[in-house]
């Protein structure tokens, strides 16, 4: 699906292709209530919205992943509502049936979250977690009952943590799709931080990327 992305917003690679492809097996998605937490160019909301949601609300920290969201929405005439802000603080108290995100997962030199350029989309403090982590405290309360969280994020930040973290907060989490894929640009770029860390192996040039699937079930 063609998008308008201007620079700096989150370009739809095989983390969106995965998510989206985790998102459509849902049987409870036509009719749904869908959260979108960090859209980017509003890849996984507007699949959402044409897999026959009831109502689409896409949140993103940056003015012009919103402004992208937006625009890819009224292009392809989708009811998709896009707000900005911080994780899903823009959507108050509200329930959904299903939430969907794709945070930036990468382990970054630096534990500060940038505010501005490229890296915004990707760069997730030393461990990678700085965005999960919080995901996995605020998204559960979200939930409808019987609701399903979907995250998608790379197996260095560690998947056993995220799994652990969302049965913690009483949800019933396991990973449903695994996918080896070869380096991009920011990981061959961060390569040798990673190894000199040790949260990879010396030449690797695959990492895993996992969906995480959690439900609450009551």
């Amino acid at each position: 699906m063609w998008l308008l992305r201007p620079p700096g917003v989150y370009a739809p690679q095989s983390d969106t292709g995965t998510l989206v492809d985790e998102l459509l097996r849902e049987p409870s998605l036509p009719g749904a209530r869908v959260l979108d937490v960090g859209t980017g160019s509003g890849a996984v909301a507007l699949a959402a919205a044409r897999a026959g949601a009831a109502d689409v609300t896409a949140v993103d920290i940056s003015s012009r992943a919103v402004l992208a969201a937006r625009l890819n929405a009224v292009l392809r005439r989708a009811r998709v509502r896009v707000l900005r802000g911080d994780l899903a603080l823009p959507v108050g108290h509200r329930r959904f049936e299903i939430i969907v995100s794709n945070p930036p997962y990468v382990p970054s030199p630096s534990d500060r979250l940038p505010h501005r350029g490229p890296a915004r989309s990707w760069a997730a403090g030393r461990t990678g977690r700085l965005l999960v982590d919080r995901l996995c405290a605020e998204a559960p309360p979200l939930l409808a009952p019987g609701g399903v969280l979907l995250m998608v994020h790379s197996g260095l930040c560690g998947t056993e943590k995220t799994v652990a973290q969302l049965e913690e907060a009483g949800l019933e989490a396991e990973v449903t799709a695994r996918r080896t894929i070869p380096y991009g640009p920011v990981m061959r770029r961060l390569a040798p931080w990673l190894e000199a860390g040790g949260l990879v192996e010396p030449g690797q040039e695959h990492e895993e990327l996992v969906v995480v699937r959690a439900v609450r079930s009551r």
